[in-house]
């Protein structure tokens, strides 16, 4: 299963990435609403971007406390739960005079009900696909994601100019409503991949096998900290570019979508892992020029040509795979998923605070160093965690 064709004939695949589109338009429709609403309401720029940022914070709690259900409830009963809620939270939004604690309080408690939605998305994925395709399927996922959450944010922006923040909240809602029966009638149900009891201490269980071993350790850092640093130059682009912060973007999102095609669709396992430690130098080193402070046309190359090494991640994510317990694999994308989501946060609110003191362009060159070097010092224990990856999924009798 190495084309597209191929994928989107799994019709249970089909689902997934639909639910998935439709997921993502909703909340980024309604984050850009909230975000409008709880800053007319209180004028808090930091509220705010508590309202857009404060959900991939929100999501460790997820990671932390209950992520073993990723993979000790039933998939399909899990996701159509998760989605429910989502659409449930949204409509709420829509109720007059709702106060901005509430709204952000609602807001925080979907985004942890979704981090085990999402361990048990990536779980199942692995169920659907045989390993080879892994990748290929991960990467349609994500270049959906990227694509829907520009049509999200671009909708939601032309709605509010024409309608109130109570309309969009119900379309958003309506929106992610639709995911419910696409999950329900589009997966089978299939058994849990671990029987236990779901709660905090089997959760630890999973995450301490995890986070002991050397190798796996290893991957989720290179997954959060690199990664995280350049979220943290993107979430500097308006005060960097202003207005025209939407050039920057844009060539982001292009960036990111060209190198998870290339990785996922292009390149072998074998080239995935050769190709990793170009790439993840790639995500950094085109930063560092906005030490310069270039103009938009040269900024938009550079982020281009940067944001393409996010591709990097996807060898790294089928490594933690083949790395992981079958009976884990949700559990450990989930928590994978959440740090990561968590680190973005934790670098965009520390981008902020270095942008105040150095103002943007130095304070992004500062941060992209920071990735690169954290790239370079992990180089060599991740040659170790492929080669063991390798190691793992070798079939018996295959010559090293």
């Amino acid at each position: 299963m190495r084309t597209y064709r191929a994928l989107f004939a799994h019709a249970e695949f089909r689902a997934l990435w639909a639910s998935t589109a439709l997921t993502t338009i909703a909340s980024t429709m309604s984050s850009l609403a909230l975000a409008t609403v709880v800053h007319r309401q209180t004028g808090s720029a930091l509220l705010a971007a508590v309202a857009m940022f404060g959900p991939s914070l929100a999501q460790v709690l997820g990671a932390t406390t209950l992520m073993s259900a990723a993979d000790a409830s039933p998939p399909r009963r899990t996701l159509v739960l998760v989605a429910t809620v989502t659409a449930a939270t949204l409509a709420v939004q829509t109720l007059p005079g709702l106060p901005v604690p509430v709204r952000l309080l609602l807001v925080l408690g979907a985004a942890y009900v979704v981090s085990i939605g999402g361990g048990a998305r990536w779980g199942l994925l692995g169920e659907l696909l045989p390993a080879e395709a892994f990748v290929l399927g991960r990467s349609t996922i994500n270049v959906a994601v990227g694509a829907f959450q520009i049509v999200g944010f671009a909708t939601s922006g032309f709605l509010l100019t024409a309608f109130s923040a109570t309309q969009v909240f119900a379309l958003a809602a309506a929106v992610a409503l639709v995911a419910v029966p696409v999950l329900r009638f589009g997966l089978a149900e299939r058994p849990p991949r671990r029987t236990a009891r779901v709660g905090l201490r089997e959760t630890w269980r999973g995450n301490r096998a995890l986070l002991e071993g050397r190798h796996t350790r290893t991957i989720l850092l290179a997954l959060c900290l690199p990664n995280g640093l350049i979220v943290g130059c993107e979430a500097l682009f308006v005060p960097y570019a202003g207005a025209r912060a939407g050039w920057l973007l844009a060539a982001a999102a292009v960036g990111m979508l060209a190198g998870d095609l290339v990785v996922g669709r292009v390149l072998t396992a074998d080239g995935r892992r050769r190709s990793n430690t170009g790439l993840r130098l790639l995500l950094a080193a085109p930063f560092l020029g906005f030490a310069f402070e270039p103009g938009l046309p040269v900024a938009v190359v550079l982020v281009a040509l940067a944001t393409a090494g996010y591709g990097a991640s996807l060898a790294q994510q089928e490594w933690l795979v083949a790395l992981s317990p079958a009976e884990l694999r949700g559990q450990v994308l989930g928590v994978e998923s959440s740090a990561r989501m968590t680190f973005q946060g934790l670098c965009a609110v520390l981008a902020g605070g270095l942008a105040d003191l150095l103002t943007a362009a130095p304070a992004m060159a500062l941060l992209a160093a920071g990735s690169l070097v954290a790239s370079l010092v992990l180089t060599a224990p991740l040659r170790r965690a492929a080669s063991a990856a390798v190691e793992r999924v070798r079939p018996a009798g295959v010559p090293r």
